[in-house]
C-alpha cells in the first residue's frame, strides 16, 4: 500500500505541485444548464446540451494567463460523468452531446504544455450503490482507473470532494490514494476539507485555513497537499500536520471563483457577480507562492461551452501584474 513518509520538507511530488504555482479551475457540467451549484442526481439527462465545448479555448485561456495547469470536473455531487463511461447512464455518453469533455481537455492540455488534474466527487447522489460502503468503494475505484488509467496522459493532481457526507472511513481514502499513486506515481492527491477532526458533519471552523497550527490532525489520510476551498492561509502558513503520531509535510492549495469568490458553475445571473478583480488575483498569487502554496481559480464556461471574455480579461490582466503572460496562436 502506498503511502507517504513522514517529513519535515516537500517531497518529490510536492515540489512539483509546489512549482506549478498556479492553475484553473474548470466547473462544467448538468448543473450548467440548469442554474444551479449542487444538484441531487435527478435532473433529466436531456437538458446536457452544450452548443459546443471549447475545451482548447479554456486551456489556451489558462495558458495565455500563464496557469501552469488546469483542474476539471469529472464528476460533481450530482454523480454525471463527462467522461465516456459505461458504469452509470449518468454520463455524456447517454446525454445529446456525447462529447468526452476530459479526452478534449486532455487534448489541449498536451498541445499548449499545460499539466491536467482532475476533480471528482466523492459523494454521488445518483449512484444507486452509493450506500453499500464496499460496492461504492469498488464503483469509484472503477472510475479513478478509467480516468488515471492512462487513457487521458500524465495527471498531475487529484482533487477529492464531497468526503462530509460519510464517516472518513467509509471512503476508504488510503486505497484510493494507493490506486491514484500507481496508476499516476507524479499525481498529487488531496480530499477537501483536509484538517481536522474525523467527524461527518463539515469540519468546524475552527479548522478554517486561516486558523491551521503546526501539529493538527489530518482528517483524510493519506493526502499530499491541504484543501479548503475558497479560503486562505495565513502569512505564516503552518507546513506539518500529523498522524498516528508522526508528521506530514503539507503544501495548501487555494481555490477561489473569479465571480464572487464562490460562483462555482455557470447561470444565467452569472454577469450579476462582480470580478474580484485583477489586483486581487495578484496579490493572493503573490502571498500564496511566497508561502510555498499555489492558487486555482475558477472560470466556468457557459451553456454555449464557452468562456466569458471579462473572465479572461481579469485573468490577463492580473498576469501582467504579474509579468507572467504567454502568446499563444489563435
Amino acid at each position: 500500500m502506498i503511502t507517504p513518509a513522514p517529513s519535515a520538507l516537500p517531497n518529490r511530488v510536492q515540489r512539483a505541485q509546489i512549482e506549478r504555482k498556479y492553475g484553473m479551475f474548470i466547473h462544467f457540467g448538468i448543473n450548467t444548464f440548469y442554474d444551479t451549484e449542487w444538484s441531487d442526481g435527478k435532473l433529466p439527462i436531456d437538458g446536457y446540451r452544450p452548443s459546443a465545448i471549447d475545451a482548447d479555448g479554456w486551456v489556451r485561456n489558462a495558458y495565455e494567463a500563464g496557469m501552469n495547469y488546469v483542474v476539471l470536473i469529472t464528476k460533481h455531487h450530482d454523480g454525471f460523468c463527462l467522461w465516456h463511461t459505461d458504469s452509470t447512464d449518468y454520463c455524456v455518453n447517454n446525454s445529446p452531446v456525447k462529447t468526452d469533455v476530459v479526452a478534449e481537455v486532455a487534448k489541449a492540455c498536451k498541445k499548449y504544455g499545460v499539466k491536467l488534474g482532475l476533480y471528482y466527487s466523492l459523494w454521488d447522489r445518483h449512484e444507486k450503490c452509493y450506500r453499500d460502503h464496499r460496492r461504492y468503494v469498488d464503483f469509484m475505484c472503477r472510475h479513478l482507473t478509467e480516468l488515471m488509467g492512462g487513457g487521458y496522459g500524465e495527471i498531475v493532481e487529484l482533487w477529492l470532494d464531497g468526503a462530509w457526507a460519510k464517516y472518513p472511513s467509509r471512503w476508504d481514502i488510503p486505497r484510493l490514494y494507493d490506486l491514484a499513486h500507481r496508476l499516476q506515481p507524479d499525481c498529487a492527491v488531496s480530499v477537501n476539507l483536509t484538517i481536522g477532526k474525523c467527524l461527518r458533519k463539515l469540519t468546524p471552523d475552527k479548522f478554517r485555513p486561516e486558523r491551521y497550527r503546526e501539529g493538527m490532525n489530518i482528517r483524510y489520510f493519506p493526502s499530499d497537499f491541504r484543501l479548503w476551498d475558497p479560503y486562505f492561509t495565513r502569512s505564516d502558513d503552518p507546513k506539518l500536520y500529523s498522524h498516528d503520531g508522526k508528521s506530514y509535510y503539507l503544501p495548501f492549495e487555494a481555490t477561489i471563483c473569479i465571480r464572487n469568490m464562490r460562483n462555482w458553475f455557470w447561470d444565467p445571473g452569472y454577469h450579476d457577480d462582480k470580478l474580484v478583480g485583477a489586483e486581487f488575483i495578484a496579490q493572493k498569487y503573490r502571498e500564496l507562492t511566497a508561502q510555498d502554496n499555489v492558487l486555482v481559480v475558477n472560470v466556468a464556461p457557459d451553456i454555449c461551452g464557452r468562456q466569458d471574455d471579462d473572465d479572461i480579461k481579469c485573468l490577463l490582466d492580473a498576469a501582467d501584474l504579474l509579468g507572467i503572460r504567454r502568446s499563444a496562436e489563435r
